[in-house]
């Protein structure tokens, strides 16, 4: 019986440009979402950019204030005016008190600044429209609810598996990596997609797995960016004579990156394999016994 075998290079031109297209997509998407994380979750500690702090306080929750004044130093900073936050912070920290919600005019900030978007019509976030809700900010910021943690690690769980299924499918049919490699790369962002959603539980209930969602977010960044390098790469610029001849310097060249790629990837493997999984295990071992300690 012969083996018949598809690979990328040899693929028709209209197939090449499905999966180009396919591929081209989801990289965009992926930097988009990459902007939205650094909008939200990167301006949880009041400063542009992510941090350890930006997962603690989404996660965990900056225990030390409350959700409004974590919003108003943050992601909802530019939404009024400096004068504006300060008032409404400052009526926070007296107590909240409703009488002084009104005596002091923060309703009317409320209705001109937050109630455009934070209305009843409005999914996912506060309706600003009844006191109740405000109050409900005004208390001790905890970080993500149960409920929400739930909602969106199914989301991803869902979304991002079929992404990188597509992905590694195409990816499949690559021959610049061995059978090995290749089963490596497929199957790494499955392991850090799971790392990435059981980190965001774990650091719920203590700070310390923070660093573990930006080591698995990370970790499926570069295997997306590795299997969709070498996809679109031996789709268009192996043995195609008009980018470049085979066996030429430009063709060598491209041999040369490759094995560089595939060396980083065995070197980065390596590493993962004998310090960062046990470390990480580690950490998820004393985690849960941490978690039993509490419950006893």
């Amino acid at each position: 019986m012969t083996n018949f075998k598809i690979t990328l290079s040899e693929l028709d031109t209209p197939v090449k440009v499905l999966f180009t297209g396919y591929l081209t997509t989801v990289a965009i998407g992926y930097i988009f979402a990459l902007i939205q994380i650094l909008f939200t979750h990167g301006m949880a500690d009041g400063k542009f950019g992510l941090s350890i702090d930006d997962i603690v306080y989404s996660y965990y929750g900056n225990r030390s204030g409350t959700v409004l004044e974590k919003k108003l130093t943050g992601s909802m900073k530019d939404k009024a005016t400096e004068q504006e936050n300060f008032k409404i912070m400052q009526w926070v920290r007296d107590g909240a008190d409703e009488d002084e919600f009104t005596n002091l005019k923060i309703d009317k900030i409320i209705d001109k600044k937050c109630v455009m978007c934070h209305n009843e019509g409005a999914s996912g976030i506060p309706d600003f429209t009844q006191y109740e809700n405000i109050e409900e900010v005004t208390k001790e910021d905890e970080g993500a609810t149960f409920s929400s943690l739930t909602r969106v690690s199914h989301i991803h769980l869902f979304g991002i598996s079929f992404i990188f299924m597509f992905v590694g499918l195409i990816f499949s049919f690559s021959t610049t990596a061995s059978s090995q490699y290749k089963s490596i790369a497929i199957g790494m962002p499955y392991a850090f997609l799971i790392v990435d959603i059981l980190s965001w539980w774990l650091t719920k209930l203590h700070p310390m797995f923070a660093s573990l969602i930006m080591i698995a977010g990370a970790g499926m960044g570069a295997s997306f960016a590795f299997m969709w390098i070498i996809s679109i790469k031996e789709m268009w610029f192996i043995n195609n004579p008009w980018f470049c001849e085979p066996n030429s310097p430009c063709q060598r060249a491209l041999k040369v990156i490759s094995g560089f790629s595939l060396n980083s990837l065995a070197f980065i493997g390596g590493k993962l394999r004998r310090e960062f999984f046990p470390k990480m295990f580690a950490l998820i071992k004393d985690g849960f016994s941490w978690l039993y300690n509490k419950m006893k």
